[in-house]
């Protein structure tokens, strides 16, 4: 920590020093002509350019002095020359630090080692850091600082910041994927007065001019339902959801989510629908169906085939295979028995199906690495879906699982407003007020038969991009604030 004073307090000096010189650091203005990337890529031997970004290696030579300058595109070489500055501009020049803003204006050419390289004319101090890059005093290898000062991590890891200028592109391509299909987006409250579309502990506020409390969502689901009611055939939201829930590899209390709907549709629409746009995805940012994880040293650990035709298996069946193909014939007890010695994490409150539910997550998900779409789960898992003609204690959903996770799930909605009321009533235990009537009046009005489908964006980065922890593709992950 003294270390870091000491160097904080030689850069206020130089801060000072510029100054005195008539320079202000926070003051000037510099419109590059182009990114450092292009600079490189277009070179032609004498071009003028103009470039600016974060100084990011120093090289000094006596009369001449090399700098590495660099922006979101990438880094060039930039060689200063005491008779071409002048002596007041390269007094200024020496005072400039590692993680400071320039301009740089000059003339493209390559030097003796076949680095493309700026030979400066001027230059334009643009931003005075007071505090020393990362790398210069202790790295940033810390997760805790990664985490909880993303910019230092973007700064020193280039690796990292790609992940998010993918995690932006593949954004992107799921809005250009769904309007080529017709699909419209729209933006849905926050703030609810019942939080609805899912099981999950809501974050609670309260609104002071009216008086009354609210919920941050904790799904998209029953506002864009009420537009296929107004009309909207097929729309979609990107949004935030939050969850008052724990932390871990795959959860985060606030995360980012996709939820689309198709009048006229069905699950088996939302299959389609989701291999597809996964595909493309894929396709067009990494040009490839098949994507390797790879650990810190490099190593392939693992290949997820995008190909399809995706796997398809029911529900029943593959806890039949894990469980014992008696499972659904034994009794409730028997079966909690059972879950406990298969490892399976199991609350003393828990319902039948539940139990089920902790032996899918422990015994299957885990191992569901390559896409595989699981149909048919129990009715009680999702009260919003239609139920299965063949078998009415399931519901017609998928649930796509990759990378040993849930990806998307997806069902044939229920719009039938009487057997709604019902179920939604059985999952709120008969408490009236957890009831969303508005959306039942919607309902009621007639909504046209439709697939909905909603996809976790961050685990659908955290697959395309092989990352291991949520953490790593949300930019700013919910921590505990310091003491």
């Amino acid at each position: 920590m003294e270390q870091n004073d000491s160097l904080i307090e030689q850069r206020k000096a130089k801060l000072a020093a510029l100054q005195a010189r008539g320079v202000n650091p926070f003051a000037n203005k510099f419109t590059p002509s182009e990114s450092c990337a292009n600079a490189r890529q277009q070179y032609t031997e004498g071009r003028a350019v103009e470039v600016a970004g974060r100084i990011t290696a120093h090289r000094d030579m006596g009369k001449s002095q090399f700098i590495d300058v660099k922006d979101q595109s990438g880094r060039i070489q930039v060689y200063t020359q005491k008779n071409v500055l002048g002596d007041e501009a390269w007094e200024i020049f020496k005072l400039l630090d590692l993680g400071d803003f320039v301009g740089v204006k000059g003339t493209l050419f390559t030097t003796r080692t076949g680095e493309i390289s700026i030979k400066c004319e001027s230059f334009v101090v643009l931003c005075k850091a007071l505090r020393p890059p990362p790398g210069q005093y202790y790295g940033l290898e810390d997760t805790e600082v990664r985490y909880r000062q993303r910019y230092l991590d973007l700064i020193a890891n280039d690796p990292v910041k790609q992940v998010f200028l993918h995690r932006s592109r593949v954004i992107r391509e799921i809005r250009n994927f769904l309007h080529n299909r017709g699909f419209v987006e729209v933006e849905t409250p926050m703030m609810q007065a019942i939080p609805g579309g899912a099981a999950a502990q809501p974050f609670v506020t309260f609104h002071n001019a009216l008086g009354c409390q609210f919920f941050l969502r904790i799904a998209l689901e029953l506002y864009l339902k009420r537009l296929l009611v107004g009309g909207i055939d097929r729309v979609f939201e990107i949004g935030r959801n939050f969850r008052n829930e724990g932390l871990s590899r795959r959860h985060n209390p606030e995360f980012t989510m996709l939820e689309a709907y198709q009048a006229y549709g069905d699950y088996s629409t939302m299959m389609e629908l989701v291999e597809s746009m996964i595909c493309h995805i894929a396709q067009e940012l990494l040009g490839t169906l098949r994507i390797e994880h790879k650990d810190a040293a490099g190593t392939v650990t693992k290949t997820i085939d995008l190909t399809g035709p995706w796997k398809r298996a029911r529900y029943k069946d593959m806890v039949r295979e894990k469980a014992g193909a008696d499972w659904f014939a034994i009794s409730t007890s028997e079966r909690r028995e059972r879950a406990v010695a298969l490892g399976a994490d199991i609350g003393k409150e828990y319902e039948d199906f539940e139990i089920t539910g902790a032996v899918f997550e422990k015994l299957i998900e885990p191992t569901l690495i390559q896409p595989t779409f699981v149909t048919h789960l129990p009715k009680e898992l999702v009260p919003l879906a239609k139920l299965s003609p063949d078998d009415p204690s399931t519901v017609e959903v998928f649930e796509c699982c990759i990378n040993g996770q849930e990806i998307a799930p997806a069902y044939t909605e229920q719009n039938d407003p009487i057997e709604q009321r019902e179920r939604l009533q059985h999952q709120a235990g008969g408490e009236q007020q957890k009831l969303d009537e508005d959306f039942l009046v919607a309902l009621e009005h007639g909504m046209p038969p439709a697939g909905g489908l909603g996809m976790g964006i961050d685990r659908l980065c955290m697959m395309l991009l092989g990352q291991e922890s949520i953490r790593d593709v949300i930019l700013f992950p919910q921590m505990k604030p310091k003491s």
